[in-house]
């Protein structure tokens, strides 16, 4: 029965299915149909857009057409338009062809006028073409000419290049001499100023000494100035003879230049009349004529500067001559038998023997008071002195040791400034330890005793020998290469000045 009833339930749900089945079959169905019914309605109107469309789809392939005929007519126009283009492109460059043409007619037509030649067609102008090669095969010929002349002046212009060179050498060494005298005039002119200095500070002195002297102590002293004045008179007459040699070898030179210059003019004149018969073409050694031009100029310039100078020299020749100079080796001086010069010169030697006299005299009757005893009879032969003579030479003792004293603040004055001027150019303060040892302290030494000590080997200080110090230990360096090696004294204390100073500026 169970049974039973499961096989109809089950056959129900077939059949429930089945049912369902149909039912959505008739539901699609009727959308079908509803669709069907939509789609007939719009079928008319669907007919009558199908109509138009057609009507258009005709009026559009007619239009096709006519467009396709338009743009083959088009293309039929563009192709005719560029035909002409071409053909009035065509037609512009004849008609300038045909106006070029015209001027060349119209050249060839005027060529006659132009150049004066009889050229009107292309075989007179072949004709004239030739003519001109043989005209300028002649033009080759002269230049090969001139050419060869050109060279002829060329090898002249060296001949005068070589005659040049040894006159521009001695040139050159007549230039390095005169230069070494001038620095040669430089030195003397320093010298001449530097004695100059020294003569008047000795001549200061000197008046100062001879304004303390008295009449019987002047004659001395006066002997000593005579003896001066001659040998400065002979010292000028060297002076003197000495530049009238220089003269005379200068009017030497002066003459040789000149006699070269008017070589070198003449020999330039040559070559100018040379050159004058080349061709214009020659231009070429132009330059080198201009060169020589200015050589000659120069040496001129020369003959003329050294012309001068010789005026210069005769000029102080004769300036000297009218001063009372003369040239010994062509002047002769006449000296009187009885010259009044020799004869108070000899005077003098007398006054001078005869005040040495009185001053031994003197001199013994000081040491006879200074004893306090009488002068003996076999001495002198004179008895003891009053007591004015003695006050006066008491006064002469004490008047001779003032100007002693004076004389000794002045040179101790003098000695003072100039180790002051010593000190302050050279860096150094010199001692005199013993004798002929020196000692040298720097103003830049770390130590007071650092100092160096020199000995003399002669009198004349001439040859230093460095002697060993505490000092001297520390510069071994510097001894080796400016005292073995370069055998200097000066440099070696510039080198311990440098080395001292840089140490203090280095701290």
């Amino acid at each position: 029965m169970l049974q039973a009833s499961q096989a109809l339930n089950s056959e129900n749900e077939l059949k429930i299915k089945e049912l369902e089945m149909k039912l959505a079959l008739q539901e699609q169905d009727s959308m079908i149909v509803k669709n069907m019914k939509t789609d007939l309605s719009r079928l008319p109107d669907m007919e009558r857009e199908l109509k138009q469309l057609r009507e258009e789809n005709t009026y559009f392939r007619e239009t096709r057409e006519n467009n396709t005929l338009l743009k083959e007519e088009t293309e039929g126009m563009r192709r005719k338009l560029e035909r002409y283009e071409n053909t009035i492109k065509d037609m512009v460059n004849l008609e300038l062809g045909k106006e070029k043409l015209v001027m060349k007619l119209q050249a060839w037509e005027n060529l006659e006028h132009a150049t004066g030649l009889n050229i009107r067609t292309p075989e007179d102008l072949s004709r004239e073409i030739i003519q001109i090669q043989q005209r300028e095969i002649t033009l080759k010929q002269q230049n090969y000419t001139v050419t060869s002349r050109a060279r002829a002046l060329e090898k002249a212009r060296h001949q005068l290049q070589s005659e040049v060179l040894p006159l521009r050498t001695r040139l050159l060494e007549e230039q390095k001499k005169r230069e070494q005298q001038d620095a040669l005039v430089r030195r003397l002119q320093k010298r001449v100023l530097l004695l100059t200095k020294e003569r008047d500070g000795m001549r200061a002195i000197l008046e100062s000494y001879d304004s303390e002297l008295t009449a019987s102590e002047y004659s001395p002293q006066l002997s000593r100035r005579v003896r001066e004045a001659e040998e400065m008179v002979q010292k000028v007459q060297a002076h003197n003879s000495e530049m009238e040699v220089q003269l005379c070898k200068a009017q030497e030179e002066a003459g040789t230049f000149k006699l070269q210059a008017q070589t070198m003019e003449a020999e330039f004149n040559i070559v100018k009349s040379q050159a004058a018969t080349a061709d214009v073409s020659a231009c070429v050694t132009g330059e080198e004529v201009n060169s020589l031009r200015l050589k000659i100029e120069e040496l001129e310039a020369e003959r003329s500067r050294l012309e001068e100078q010789n005026n210069i020299l005769e000029m102080r020749l004769e300036k000297h001559n009218l001063q009372g100079d003369y040239d010994p080796t062509k002047t002769k001086v006449m000296h009187f038998k009885m010259n009044p010069a020799s004869l108070a010169k000899q005077q003098q030697v007398e006054d001078v023997q005869q005040l040495r006299e009185q001053c031994k005299q003197l001199q013994e009757r000081v040491q006879v008071l200074q004893a306090g005893g009488a002068v003996l009879a076999e001495k002198g032969g004179v008895n003891l002195p009053s007591s004015q003579e003695v006050m006066d030479l008491r006064k002469q003792m004490e008047s001779a040791e003032l100007k002693n004293q004076r004389l000794k603040e002045v040179f101790k004055d003098k000695i003072q400034e100039f180790r002051a001027v010593c000190y302050t150019l050279t860096g150094y303060q010199i001692d005199i330890t013993t004798e002929n040892q020196y000692q040298l302290s720097s103003m830049y030494a770390e130590h007071k005793d650092d100092r160096l000590l020199f000995k003399a080997n002669n009198q004349t200080g001439g040859s230093m020998q460095l002697l060993e110090t505490d000092f001297s230990r520390t510069l071994h360096e510097l001894i080796d290469l400016h005292l073995f090696h370069q055998n200097s004294i000066p440099a070696f204390l510039s080198a311990v000045t440098l080395d001292l100073f840089s140490r203090q500026t280095s701290v």
